[in-house]
């Protein structure tokens, strides 16, 4: 992956940032000078992307100005070709998509908030395979109720009246695997 554009992006930013925070505070260039001991020419050219910004010369600029370093230089974003859709909210919870396409089975990322403890049960079409990243998950399938911890994992057919939610004091991860048709997880051990 070619990441040159995204730091020499990051670079080219510098320069009106600079210029904007100085403004803001009201500096002049000869001001700004004065306090770093930075020539007036050289700071006018860093301003303008004459000059190439580095740490000697941002590190005091910054600090005249009161501002954090990170306030002026941004990391550069490298676009990870395979995080390919924005979280959601529904019902109060998060949703990561981690399926690129549409087909099925669909991946997700949940996050349930801790105050999601009322449990609502519903059924559709469709299963559902569920693993604990973090935090503990309750699971209400029909007439069972148990909670599930981190590393644990359950699958249900979704036609049983079910709802899970957090189980505990913080906020609950969970990986689900949904399949509209009713697909069941695979799962395949080696062979002693």
């Amino acid at each position: 992956m070619d990441d040159q554009p995204s730091v020499s992006g990051a670079i080219d930013q510098i320069a009106p940032r600079l210029r904007r925070a100085r403004l803001r505070r009201g500096f002049s260039l000869a001001e700004l000078a004065r306090v770093t001991g930075i020539s007036t020419s050289t700071l006018s050219r860093l301003e303008s992307a004459q000059r190439r910004p580095s740490l000697e010369l941002l590190l005091p600029i910054t600090a005249a100005l009161g501002l954090r370093l990170d306030e002026i230089v941004a990391a550069p974003r490298i676009l990870d070709p395979r995080v390919p859709q924005q979280p959601t909210q529904r019902d109060g919870r998060v949703l990561i998509p981690l399926s690129r396409h549409q087909a099925e089975p669909r991946a997700y990322k949940m996050i349930i908030p801790a105050h999601d403890v009322q449990p609502h049960l519903r059924t559709h079409t469709g299963y559902e395979w569920l693993y604990v990243l973090r935090g503990r998950l309750r699971v209400r399938l029909d007439d069972q109720d148990f909670v599930m911890g981190a590393g644990e994992a359950a699958e249900f057919d979704c036609q049983l009246p079910h709802w899970f939610g957090a189980a505990g004091r913080g906020e609950v991860e969970v990986l689900s695997l949904f399949g509209r048709h009713g697909e069941r997880i695979h799962l395949r051990t080696a062979r002693s």
